[in-house]
């Protein structure tokens, strides 16, 4: 059965069809060190361009992007005209919910995130465009009722007033259908030689002391479609094995990890696992021996105090890309909804 998945995974993936163009928007109340609004743009989960209330205006984040920009100045300044209007929108919109819900002080957040998939091989096309607050789903519209879909009592306001502005509703369902993937084909036909290229990770195993789990980091692999597992005499692990989302890099590339845990195994039997990685589209697998000597770790002994300056940097690598990720991708990549934001509200008390 898993051959066959993987077999259907790698079939699918290895001509990519389906296509995303995603807006990350995110205001802010009481959130120290931290722009009052981000906006962030994303083509097949690479960041293609940014804004912020500190620098007030939209910057292409790729080379592509920029040859763009320059075959059409106007599309710079139509995104440069959106961030400093939903700049205002957001402000006021987090002031009115503020007020809604008695908070007069402390940190809070509003974000959405909104856009559309097209599948270049059926024509299929999905939009989305939703909200969150405090780390929680707020209100979504649904566009094949054109209403919006409260989980929320607190979002009951907002749904019944949003239902009944027609004009809005008539233009995000004409956005989503057609102008949103009429620009996310142009932007693949611009970057398709950055979208559909192959990079191959940089492996290694990480453990923070003796006595933790194992992880098995891979970092610097494109496309995001990739798997990793632990397994042991040639079979796959599912139990004392946790799997980490995968991650964006600041580069573009992708990052993720898998940890296995080890209390229970005997050093003498470490070399019958192995960490194996898989990229879409290529036949060969990375696989990883667990070999104790080749462990990367934060963890040294009173005796071998000096090495801390040599290996204190191992976590720093692993957290650098996520920090500069979380400062505006804060909707989870796996579509759990708006609970990463937790981690900044959490950040400021």
């Amino acid at each position: 059965m898993r051959k066959l998945i993987v077999l259907l995974l790698f079939s699918h993936v290895v001509s990519p069809v389906k296509h995303s163009l995603k807006y990350f928007l995110t205001a802010t109340s009481g959130v120290p060190n931290f722009p009052e609004f981000v906006g962030a743009a994303m083509v097949d989960e690479v960041q293609v361009g940014y804004c912020d209330s500190n620098i007030k205006t939209a910057e292409p984040k790729q080379d592509w992007m920029k040859r763009l920009i320059k075959d059409d100045p106007q599309h710079l300044e139509w995104y440069a005209l959106k961030c400093l209007g939903n700049q205002q929108v957001f402000r006021a919109n987090i002031d009115s919910l503020k007020q809604r819900l008695n908070q007069t002080g402390g940190s809070h957040i509003l974000q959405r995130m909104n856009g559309c998939e097209w599948d270049d091989e059926t024509g299929e096309i999905v939009g989305f465009n939703q909200y969150g607050y405090d780390g929680e789903d707020f209100i979504a519209l649904d566009l094949q009722t054109l209403t919006w879909i409260a989980p929320k009592p607190q979002a009951l306001i907002t749904k019944l007033r949003w239902d009944t502005e027609k004009a809005r509703l008539e233009y995000n369902k004409n956005y989503y259908i057609h102008k949103c993937p009429e620009w996310l084909k142009k932007y693949v036909h611009y970057g398709k030689s950055f979208l559909r290229r192959t990079e191959f990770p940089s492996v290694s195993l990480l453990q923070k002391t003796p006595s933790s789990p194992v992880s098995c980091h891979a970092t610097g692999f494109y496309p995001d479609r990739a798997m990793m597992f632990w397994r042991k005499d040639g079979e796959e692990l599912y139990e004392d094995v946790e799997h980490g989302e995968i991650l964006s890099n600041h580069d573009g590339s992708f990052q993720m990890s898998i940890e296995l845990k080890l209390s229970s195994v005997p050093p003498e039997d470490w070399r019958r696992y192995e960490c194996v990685f898989q990229l879409s589209g290529v036949k060969d697998d990375i696989v990883t021996e667990l070999n104790k000597a080749v462990i990367r770790t934060n963890w040294v002994s009173s005796s071998d105090f000096p090495a801390v300056a040599v290996i204190g940097g191992v976590a720093g690598l692993l957290l650098l890309p996520a920090v500069g990720i979380a400062a505006f991708f804060i909707w989870s990549r796996n579509c759990q909804g708006f609970q990463l934001v937790n981690r900044i509200l959490n950040s400021t008390e």
